[in-house]
């Protein structure tokens, strides 16, 4: 029992760091591919190549000045970034990283906890993610702040259904709520993967994805020709930081959960497979950045429009026709 625990704790450690170490890197890798697209250079300066510009960022996020509202609603005001952070993280204790090694003849699996409903988990905490920027509008006593926030509850709930929708295709035929077993599934050969099998699926999540993130082309909760800064106009410094944190550590979720459950998870040939998981990441995190420096944003009534009069139909129909052909 006391080895179980020890082993646990350690997973616990690594993926987490993990997670804070490539949540810091996010910014330095977007920053890099937003400049190739715009034909700047990016950050070159701070260490070589510009690579300690994360950590330069944090120095300057953590010795800023906290200002905070006079009006504000001090408690929320306060707990509503970290509310933001710790539901974005919680969701990659499910996810597997790889399969199985063994040390020391200790079979260890890579995922933090295994779940039998991990889906439903994940689905259950993320949906928590728009508590945290409602407290943050409407605590800050700000109008720009109020409507920032009023825009993401409806942005976001309305693409969280999507988001499910995208993802009972997979479900339907892998008749399992475990990712774990879902990857396993997908081994073998490439045309295993459920991207091969469930298409419009996937498209259906993705999109739904960058919506519920908050990216361009639908980052309207934030819009900062509109709103200044949207929900948290009036943060500063370090509570400022862990909204940024968390925004990042949600593209990474939803990209693992992408990867895990239409492309294989760790599955691949010649390289280790969590070298795999971490390419298929990174593939996924490339498109949010590519599509943030092409596309120009939504108006919100298209915004909307565009899940419930487009993506919900579709999802619903690939739905039934999963249905209809495994039934048959």
């Amino acid at each position: 029992m006391l080895l179980e625990a020890v082993i646990i704790i350690l997973k616990v450690l690594a993926i987490y760091l993990a997670l804070l170490t490539a949540v810091a890197y996010s910014t330095y890798f977007e920053r890099k591919v937003v400049a190739r697209i715009q034909h700047r250079i990016g950050p070159n300066v701070t260490g070589p190549f510009g690579l300690l510009q994360p950590i330069a960022d944090a120095v300057k996020m953590i010795m800023k000045e906290e200002i905070k509202p006079a009006l504000a609603s001090r408690f929320y005001y306060l707990a509503a970034p970290v509310l933001s952070f710790v539901t974005a993280s919680m969701a990659i204790a499910v996810i597997p990283v790889g399969d199985w090694i063994n040390i020391g003849g200790q079979r260890i699996q890579l995922i933090i906890s295994d779940l039998s409903i991990g889906i439903l988990y994940i689905l259950a905490v993320t949906s928590l993610g728009v508590y945290g920027i409602v407290l943050a509008g409407w605590s800050s006593n700000s109008k720009y702040s109020l409507l920032g926030g009023l825009r993401a509850t409806a942005q976001m709930i309305s693409y969280e259904v999507l988001l499910g929708l995208g993802l009972i295709g997979v479900l339907l035929l892998s008749q399992t709520f475990s990712i774990a077993e879902i990857v396993r599934q997908q081994s073998g050969s490439i045309f295993n993967w459920y991207i091969f099998k469930q298409p419009v699926a996937f498209f259906v999540y993705f999109i739904s994805a960058m919506a519920e993130t908050n990216r361009n082309p639908f980052d309207l909760p934030e819009a900062e020709s509109e709103l200044v800064a949207g929900y948290h106009t009036e943060y500063a410094g370090m509570s400022f930081g862990v909204f940024f944190l968390a925004e990042y550590a949600n593209m990474i979720t939803v990209s693992a959960i992408a990867a895990s459950m239409f492309l294989g998870g760790w599955n691949g040939p010649i390289l280790p497979p969590v070298i795999w998981f971490v390419i298929k990441v990174i593939l996924f995190m490339f498109i949010y950045i590519w599509v943030r420096g092409t596309l120009p944003r939504f108006r919100y009534d298209q915004l909307m429009r565009f899940g419930w009069l487009v993506l919900f139909p579709i999802g619903i129909l690939n739905i039934m026709i999963t249905a209809f052909i495994q039934v048959l």
